[in-house]
């Protein structure tokens, strides 16, 4: 949920979710996730969540194809943004959504617990090469910047990561209910006030928009959540939130019974969500690959989408790096 490096054009996605609503989308990006920032979440919560029941190592078929510590310790730490609806979010001390289902039937191939950890989305990244998760599954773009670990001006500032690719989606701008400044595209927002997540493709595709404002100006106001940027948008603060067109119809569906926000424009270019692996876990990624290619093959992936009304955004084959 979510959302976060930028993509050539003005392309904008962090995640895709759930509303079978035929949405008014509006721009697109892609990526979630900052790995230029640090992680600064010292009280992170930890959920089995959906995804914790574990298929015994004995009957999963691609148990073989993890790396020995995996297999030893019968878990992967999953690091995750659950504030995010519908691709992660808490209810009830447990962390559901789209990906804790598809973390669930990943682990029926591969015969280990997908042990999710809440933490800021902006640390993700970072949080694999300290070791606090082995991958990341938050409704992540997958982008060149990200896989060579590119800041947004395209400072190399870390190895990058490894994508294993398992969705599709665009982005599209959330506005209040009536849309009271009629906005309709990105260019719309010159001259206004904007809230978005910290540390997302959205809040540089804001950065970008600025600068094409020139002497009309654009003011950004970043925030640790999504949610937070939503209640900016509904309190009149700020005339739009930027988002993945899945989750930007599921908020316009659910908050306030329907009566909070609205999609705005039409969504467009839509990009890859992946589990993000570390570049020096290629067995790891290899054997998700391998594991999200199965549950495509039986069903499964299909089933758990159908589930969150997200079906728009099936692949037909898991890619690693597919992102641009």
């Amino acid at each position: 949920m979510t959302a976060r490096t930028t993509r050539p054009s003005a392309a904008l996605t962090r995640l895709t979710a759930v509303a079978a609503v035929a949405v008014a989308g509006t721009l697109v990006l892609t990526g979630c996730g900052d790995q230029t920032k640090k992680d600064k979440d010292t009280s992170s919560s930890v959920s089995p969540g959906a995804s914790g029941s574990t298929a015994a190592s004995g009957g999963a078929p691609l148990f073989s194809k993890l790396p020995k510590k995996y297999q030893d310790s019968k878990t992967i730490q999953v690091g995750t943004d659950a504030s995010y609806a519908p691709m992660e979010q808490t209810e009830g001390g447990k962390i559901v959504g789209i990906d804790p289902d598809i973390a669930d039937a990943l682990s029926k191939q591969l015969g280990v617990t997908f042990k999710f950890t809440n933490g800021k989305f902006d640390g993700l990244i970072t949080s694999l090469s300290t070791g606090r998760a082995d991958i990341v599954m938050s409704a992540m773009s997958d982008t060149k910047a990200r896989q060579e670990g590119l800041d947004d001006k395209g400072k190399k500032i870390g190895k990058g990561v490894d994508f294993v690719d398992y969705y599709t989606s665009g982005s599209s701008l959330l506005v209040k209910k009536g849309n009271p400044k009629g906005i309709k595209t990105l260019a719309d927002v010159c001259g206004q006030t904007v809230a978005v997540q910290r540390g997302t493709i959205y809040e540089d595709a804001f950065k970008k928009q600025k600068t094409a404002c020139g002497s009309k100006g654009l003011t950004i106001q970043p925030f640790d959540t999504d949610s937070e940027a939503q209640t900016r948008v509904k309190a009149g603060g700020a005339v739009a939130d930027l988002n993945d067109t899945p989750v930007a119809a599921y908020i316009a569906q659910k908050s306030g019974n329907g009566n909070d926000f609205e999609v705005a424009g039409s969504p467009a270019d839509a990009g890859p969500f992946g589990i993000a692996v570390s570049k020096d876990n290629a067995q790891l990624r290899d054997a998700l690959k391998a594991a999200m290619d199965a549950i495509i093959a039986d069903g499964t992936y299909a089933k758990v989408l159908q589930k969150w009304n997200a079906t728009s955004g099936a692949i037909t084959a898991a890619a690693i790096n597919g992102g641009s």
